[in-house]
């Protein structure tokens, strides 16, 4: 039996087959010559004599295996190994005519397989013909009509076609089946790629293809680290080899939104996020890998507007907010002030520096890079940083109708950057203030718990969403409740709030249920017996 050439190498989705060792018709001969030997020893081991046939089916079997094994199929036409199956039946129909018979009628079907499956119904019909031709018309006048003789024929023949039939259905089927995935692959707005266990391209969509021709207009090897137009998520510096998303993948790392450039003019280059996952055989052992390009070319572009915009009001704040400090400053030098003026101006000071720091973080937002916080340590009395911030968000808590309470001892030390915790407690306390409905209450306190010190903020507000909880200190997120109720704000308070705590080697948490409140905790690492009075020592709350 000769099976036809199938197309090799990589392509798209739509038209890439599995790769098939029997479509090279020298192997499929093969096979089929050995099951036709193990035919022939059998017979001529026998005690039975065979006649002349079996002889001339060898010397059949002969040329034609060499033929199959030296012709050049490749440059012949496409039904060409068609002609090997018809021989191989042949062969069969001469076998047949042995007197002694033998196995040789059952291997009718391996032609039918062949011709059904790389041929479809003009295969089906082609075994009926061959079979009938070759095999039972022969077989039948040599042998004469009788019932034994038409039984064994006809069932043999019939279980050929059978055969035939069945794996003509099964590839069409899964032909329409691949064709509709290649559909759906095609229609998709994300460029999906295929990569084999040396990192060989299997498979790309129509998507991806037209980014390959953005970062590769000269061409494509088809391998995984192939350098072209593609850049980093600056936009500027090229993606060597070894970093290529494709190389990674290679290497059977998963990763998820990997973001790159594509192309070179400014007008048509497209930003990509990349993600990919192991594509693993049976055993577990890693088979390949399947990449998927997201196109992100707006969501960058809006971001770096963004931040430009960001930076540049931020800088704009900060010369008034200069000014502010200043003048206030020089105020406080005077020494004809009253008492009460000078708290009132030490609160100005203390929320300018506050709005001095804001307007650093959202500097430090808009970069392309983060980087870590500049935290300066000192010894600080916790106690008395979460009195100042409670005090401070006092106006707000009488204009909401927010009860607000602290618990705290009368002295706690520990060595933090003063400015920075105490941003912290004041972006935790104004949002639990600005999600507390009028009439309801805010409690702080800071204890210690084993061995860290415990800041507590707890109200009775609106409470967060489960689904919106993993996405609360991400920069920039509003949970859905503040955007139905239009509660001001920009997402950057709970973000930076984190940052400050795992500056300090600490953690926050957050509890909370909708509708009756949240609490966030939290904790920073206490490396020794903390100073002053005992935790039990507190100060009374206060509120409206």
């Amino acid at each position: 039996m000769a099976v036809g050439e199938s197309a090799g190498g990589h392509g798209d989705l739509t038209t890439a087959p599995a790769p098939d060792v029997f479509a090279r018709p020298g192997v499929a001969q093969s096979l089929c010559t050995a099951l036709f030997a193990l035919d022939l020893v059998l017979r001529f081991s026998g005690p039975a004599e065979s006649g002349p046939w079996p002889r001339a089916g060898a010397g059949l079997l002969v040329v034609v295996t060499v033929a199959a094994l030296a012709l050049p199929w490749r440059r012949l036409p496409a039904w060409a190994p068609v002609v090997l199956a018809l021989c191989d039946l042949a062969i069969i129909g001469v076998f047949r005519l042995d007197p002694v018979g033998g196995g040789s009628a059952v291997l009718m079907v391996l032609p039918g397989l062949y011709l059904g499956r790389y041929h479809g119904r003009r295969g089906v019909i082609t075994t009926s013909l061959g079979t009938t031709l070759f095999v039972a018309v022969p077989s039948l006048a040599y042998f004469g009509w009788d019932g034994p003789n038409v039984s064994r024929i006809l069932l043999s023949v019939l279980v050929a076609i059978a055969a035939s039939l069945a794996i003509a259905s099964a590839v069409s089927r899964l032909e329409r089946q691949r064709r509709v995935s290649a559909a759906i692959v095609d229609s998709v707005d994300v460029g999906l790629v295929l990569l084999d266990d040396e990192g060989v391209y299997q498979a790309v969509n129509r998507r991806h293809g037209d980014f390959m021709g953005l970062a590769y207009p000269e061409g494509h090897a088809g391998r995984a680290g192939q350098l072209g137009l593609v850049y980093s998520a600056d936009g500027t510096s090229e993606v060597t080899t070894t970093d290529m998303p494709t190389a990674l993948a290679a290497r059977g790392e998963e990763f998820d939104d990997v973001r790159i450039w594509v192309g070179d003019d400014p007008l048509t280059r497209r930003a990509l996020s990349v993600s990919a996952r192991v594509v693993r055989d049976s055993g577990g052992r890693f088979d390949g890998a399947a990449l998927a390009y997201k196109d992100v070319t707006d969501f960058m572009r809006a971001l770096s507007v963004k931040d430009e915009f960001v930076s540049s009001v931020s800088h704009e704040l900060r010369t008034p907010l200069t000014s502010i400090h200043g003048y206030t400053q020089l105020l406080l030098e005077r020494d004809d002030l009253p008492a009460e003026v000078r708290s009132q101006l030490a609160v100005v000071v203390r929320n300018t520096e506050r709005l001095q720091r804001l307007v650093g973080d959202l500097l430090h937002t808009s970069r392309a890079e983060e980087d870590a916080l500049d935290l300066q340590r000192r010894e600080t009395d916790l106690a008395e940083v979460v009195r100042q911030a409670v005090q401070a968000a006092e106006p707000a808590a009488r204009e909401n109708d927010v009860r607000l309470e602290v618990r705290t001892p009368e002295r706690l030390v520990l060595k933090v950057d003063a400015q920075r915790i105490a941003q912290a407690v004041d972006n935790l306390v104004s949002n639990a203030i600005k999600y507390t409905p009028r009439g309801g209450e805010v409690a702080v306190e800071l204890g210690i718990d084993a061995n860290r010190v415990e800041i507590t903020v707890r109200d009775t507000g609106v409470g967060i969403d489960a689904a919106d909880r993993d996405r609360l200190f991400t920069r920039f997120f509003r949970a859905r409740h503040a955007e139905e109720q239009s509660i001001q704000g920009v997402g950057l308070g709970l973000n930076i709030t984190r940052s400050i705590v795992e500056g300090h080697a600490g953690r926050i948490d957050v509890e909370s249920e909708v509708g009756r409140g949240s609490t966030f905790r939290v904790r920073l690492p206490l490396p020794g017996k903390a100073a002053g009075e005992p935790v039990g020592a507190e100060v009374p709350g206060s509120g409206d």
